[in-house]
C-alpha cells in the first residue's frame, strides 16, 4: 500500500537520497547549501514550497514531489507548478509516480488552483509515458534565460 505524506524534518536522510537520485538523473550538481535551503523550505509551512514523500508497503521512502503555486494572468486563482518528481529506479512502474501526481492534483484542487502543470526532459520517455496518461500536453515550448 502506498502512503504519501508531507515531508517532515524526520525525513531528511531519506529525502536527500531521493533528491540526490533526482539530481543525478538530470545530470545536475547543486551546491550543498542549495540542498540544505531547499529542504528547509520544504519543511517550513510558510515558505510557499510544498513537498511530499511516498512510501511503499514496508515504509521505505520511494518517491518525492515538490510543488508551489503562483498568481496567473489568465485566471483569478493560482496555478500550481509541480517542480520536482522522482521515484527511485527500483520502485518505478509501481504506481508511485501516478500517486504523487494525484496527491499534488488533489492538493491544488483543495487550495483553489486553476491547474497543475510541469515540465520534463524530451528524453524522459518513461516518465512521459505516465504523463501522457494522466495529463494533456500543452503544446507550448519552454524557453529560459539563465541569470547566473
Amino acid at each position: 500500500m502506498t502512503t504519501i505524506a508531507p515531508i517532515t524534518a524526520d525525513d531528511r536522510a531519506e529525502w536527500k537520497a531521493l533528491w540526490s537520485g533526482y539530481l543525478s538523473f538530470y545530470e545536475t550538481d547543486l551546491d550543498e547549501a542549495i540542498t540544505t535551503a531547499t529542504f528547509a523550505r520544504l519543511i517550513d509551512a510558510g515558505s510557499g514550497i510544498h513537498g511530499a514523500i511516498a512510501r511503499d508497503e514496508t515504509g521505505a521512502a520511494v518517491g518525492i514531489v515538490h510543488w508551489l503555486t503562483h498568481a496567473a494572468t489568465w485566471t483569478t486563482t493560482d496555478y500550481c507548478y509541480l517542480e520536482d518528481l522522482f521515484v527511485a529506479p527500483g520502485a518505478r512502474g509501481g504506481g508511485f509516480g501516478r500517486a504523487l501526481i494525484e496527491h499534488v492534483r488533489a492538493w491544488a484542487q483543495d487550495h483553489g488552483s486553476a491547474k497543475v502543470y510541469w515540465l520534463t526532459a524530451e528524453s524522459n520517455t518513461a516518465a512521459r509515458s505516465l504523463y501522457d496518461r494522466v495529463a494533456s500536453r500543452s503544446g507550448m515550448i519552454h524557453y529560459q534565460i539563465s541569470l547566473d
